[in-house]
């Protein structure tokens, strides 16, 4: 099964800036189905919280499987201000009362700096010439603002956990993406949302594969 997942991530990605990097499925489930799920992301851009926020809801929402957004349930001091862990399980508890039984949380967990050198580093094995002719060949440097692509990558995590009674937050799933220099951020945000669906879909994890 993990193998069809990968598979057809990497269908999906093609010229996506958005790649999965780990899918991990707790080996004691089969598989889950939700009733009521919470969706989380984690920002502190409020507009970009509530737009993807809002755009994976819609996957919920085609799916027929009811979805809240934390942005409808959280109050703004809520998100302003650290939480211990007793105010989280109080959370858990209210949630139970509401009738959810499952979290869809998302989150950047970090950022990486990336340089990568535009020449391939095997035609050096080819190179016989000349100073002249490696000078001429490498003097983009100077002036070619291309010549070295500089970028960044986003390491963003999404993880479903489970608040049914007498389970701890138990993680059910959990994907790791990374998220290369994104221009486009609504595209971006699409794209990674794709290949979430598709994972959980081919794992039976809330969605169902039609």
């Amino acid at each position: 099964m993990k193998k069809l997942v990968v598979f057809a991530i990497v269908c999906l990605m093609g010229c996506s800036s958005v790649e999965m990097v780990e899918n991990y499925k707790n080996p004691d489930i089969v598989l889950f189905d939700a009733y009521k799920v919470l969706i989380v992301g984690m920002a502190n851009d409020s507009a970009v919280r509530q737009d993807f926020e809002t755009r994976l809801k819609k996957e919920f929402d085609k799916r027929g499987v009811e979805a809240m957004r934390s942005i409808d349930l959280f109050d703004v001091a809520f998100t302003n201000t650290k939480k211990t862990e007793k105010e989280l399980d109080r959370l858990e508890e209210q949630l139970l009362d509401k009738d959810f039984d499952a979290i869809l949380f998302t989150k950047v967990a970090g950022t990486e700096d990336k340089q990568t050198f535009r020449k391939i580093m095997s035609n050096l094995n080819n190179f016989y010439g000349g100073f002249k002719d490696d000078y001429m060949g490498s003097q983009g440097i100077y002036y070619d603002q291309d010549y070295y692509d500089q970028f960044k990558i986003y390491h963003a995590e999404t993880s479903l956990y489970c608040i049914c009674v007498g389970k701890e937050r138990s993680l059910i799933w959990r994907g790791a993406l990374d998220i290369k220099d994104p221009n486009n951020i609504g595209k971006t945000m699409d794209d990674y949302i794709k290949l979430v669906v598709i994972a959980m879909e081919k794992q039976d994890l809330v969605f169902r594969n039609k």
